[in-house]
């Protein structure tokens, strides 16, 4: 096998550097984002070589020698939540939002989820691969070099099946590194509307055992909000994927807050996701753990409903991941770009905040920090270029230009 080796020399500054492999920044320490100005940045095969600046630059025997002059490098994106698997599209629930209903109405009608669950399940494994890379095309160009998909569309045993088969398809096909959970528990089947706990033990008996047998997914989810999953509902279905070895996330606080946050923390859920809505007993029973917070601001965005308190998070010392919930019905953009710009315009996120809750704290809400999410030895080489800007400031400032030139993934440009 023949393995290429690539230096970028004259670095403007070489951003998101880490000696050391931490896990994650928390609190206070979200602010650090530690960077090399006029630095070299070496890559054998997939991985970091070595970095620092330029004054410290060896000889370097190199297949692919690069002069980013004027450009700066950071870790490529890591988006933790994603449901990129779906077919076809919503954009009619789109104008009726416009024209007044709420994204609760619309589902009541059986638009949302189970609009998206019909027509998945009339689609095939190819035609769902086929729509489905091509957003994963189109997220890797636009610098996310680790995705998680969730299921969730299918809300049938065969379904959803189906829809981890397709991630895993996806995941042997691309180079970006993809984790599949499974979130079979994201809205009731209208045939199970009057029959919840039917549904819960269809979930639980059957819908589990088979994804743990087939290994198809890592991570279990459920949307525990009201009018969708309850607490109870939730901590059954959580527990039971914990016994065949599937790792607790959950969507909480989207709208109401019912006690789902304290639910995913007493079953040491990785991440509770959305937060939109949060009391402060939901901040404080987050604290000293190692669950990580994960916001959706594009959601909030194209929703138009609040958006998590990243500032009061942090300012009390909690973590806080972003992702982009890329999905046909709330969030149809995979751009990790808008999310970071958003989170800093809406979230009073600070750039440096941001970026880190882009990169190592999206890579802990998918277990892969050790590789991804910094410029550390021995981690994926997983970059964006920029063009030439005046500072990472200008990543968020410029939030809609496309200032990345160039995306590598494991070691190769796209």
């Amino acid at each position: 096998m023949y393995y290429m080796k690539t230096l970028f020399f004259n670095i403007k500054e070489l951003i998101q550097v880490r000696d050391q492999s931490i896990i994650k920044v928390a609190g206070a320490s979200m602010k650090e984002l530690p960077c090399i100005k006029n630095a070299f940045l070496r890559i054998d095969n997939e991985r970091i070589d070595d970095f620092g600046p330029m004054s410290e630059l060896k000889d370097f025997n190199a297949d692919q020698v690069i002069d980013a002059r004027g450009h700066s490098i950071l870790p490529a994106w890591c988006d933790s939540h994603t449901h990129i698997v779906y077919a076809g599209h919503r954009e009619t629930e789109f104008v009726d939002r416009i024209n007044g209903l709420s994204y609760e109405e619309i589902a009541s009608r059986g638009g949302g989820i189970l609009n998206s669950a019909k027509k998945l399940q009339i689609s095939s494994d190819q035609e769902l691969f086929e729509q489905s890379s091509q957003r994963l095309e189109e997220v890797m160009k636009l610098g996310t070099g680790a995705v998680e998909i969730k299921s969730g569309y299918g809300l049938t045993v065969e379904s959803e099946i189906k829809m981890l088969r397709v991630i895993k398809s996806l995941a042997s096909s691309f180079p970006i590194t993809i984790k599949a959970t499974f979130l079979g528990a994201h809205a009731f089947p209208s045939g199970f509307k009057d029959n919840p706990d039917g549904y819960i033990k269809l979930i639980c008996e059957e819908m589990i055992p088979e994804v743990a047998e087939q290994h198809l997914a890592e991570y279990i989810d459920v949307f525990c909000e009201s009018g969708y999953f309850n607490v109870e509902q939730t901590e059954k279905i959580l527990k039971t994927g914990k016994k065949f070895g599937l790792i607790p996330k959950i969507h909480v606080n989207q709208f109401n807050s019912i006690g789902g946050v304290q639910v995913g923390v007493a079953n040491k859920a990785l991440s509770v996701d959305h937060l939109e809505i949060m009391k402060q007993e939901d901040i404080d029973v987050l604290k000293e753990t190692d669950v990580m917070p994960v916001a959706l601001p594009s959601c909030s965005y194209f929703l138009s409903i609040p958006y998590t308190p990243a500032r009061k998070m942090i300012d009390e010392g909690l973590a806080l991941a972003l992702a982009t919930d890329f999905n046909p019905g709330s969030t149809p953009s995979g751009n990790m770009n808008f999310v970071v710009s958003t989170a800093c315009i809406k979230m009073k996120m600070t750039p440096e905040e941001a970026i880190n809750a882009a990169t190592i704290n999206g890579a802990y809400a998918m277990g892969i920090s050790s590789s991804h999410g910094s410029i550390t030895k021995g981690k994926f080489a997983n970059l964006i270029m920029t063009k030439d800007i005046p500072s990472y400031h200008f990543i968020p400032y410029a939030f809609g230009s496309n200032l990345i030139e160039k995306v590598m993934i494991k070691g190769t440009f796209l």
